[in-house]
C-alpha cells in the first residue's frame, strides 16, 4: 500500500513560482506511476501532470504545458511539481495520486491511492 502526502502549497502572486512535493510512503512506491490533479471550488477535479514509475515519460495538461514540470526521485520516494508563471486560474487544491493500472495516466480512475491535497492560491 502507498500513502501519498503533499506539501509545498501556499499563497503566491501571479507570475510567481511554487514547488509542490509528494512523499509516497510504502516500500514499493517507486514502482507506481504518479500524478498531480487539482480541484478548484465548484469545479470538477482535473488532471495536471503525470510521470511513469521509470521517470522517463511525462504527461501534462495543455493548460500547464510549458509552465509546470513534474519529476521524481525514486531513491527518496518523492514526486515534485515545479510550477512557474502561475496564474490566478491555477488556484486549487492540488492532489497527488499513485497507481499501477497501466491505463491512461490522465484519468483519475487510473490511480488507487490519493493524498489529502495542498492548497495553492494565486493572487492577481
Amino acid at each position: 500500500q502507498v500513502q501519498p502526502a503533499e506539501s509545498g502549497g501556499g499563497l503566491v502572486q501571479a507570475g510567481g513560482s511554487l514547488r509542490l512535493s509528494c512523499s509516497a510512503s510504502g516500500r514499493t512506491s517507486s514502482r507506481y506511476d504518479m500524478a498531480w490533479f487539482r480541484q478548484a471550488p465548484g469545479k470538477e477535479r482535473e488532471f495536471v501532470a503525470a510521470i511513469f514509475w521509470t521517470g522517463t515519460t511525462t504527461y501534462y495538461a495543455d493548460s500547464v504545458k510549458g509552465r509546470f514540470t513534474v519529476s521524481r526521485d525514486n531513491a527518496e520516494n518523492t514526486v515534485s511539481l515545479q510550477m512557474n508563471s502561475l496564474k490566478p486560474e491555477d488556484t486549487a487544491v492540488y492532489l497527488c495520486a499513485a497507481g499501477r493500472s497501466g491505463r491512461d495516466p490522465r484519468w483519475g480512475a487510473s490511480y488507487t491511492y490519493w493524498g489529502r491535497g495542498t492548497q495553492v492560491t494565486v493572487s492577481s
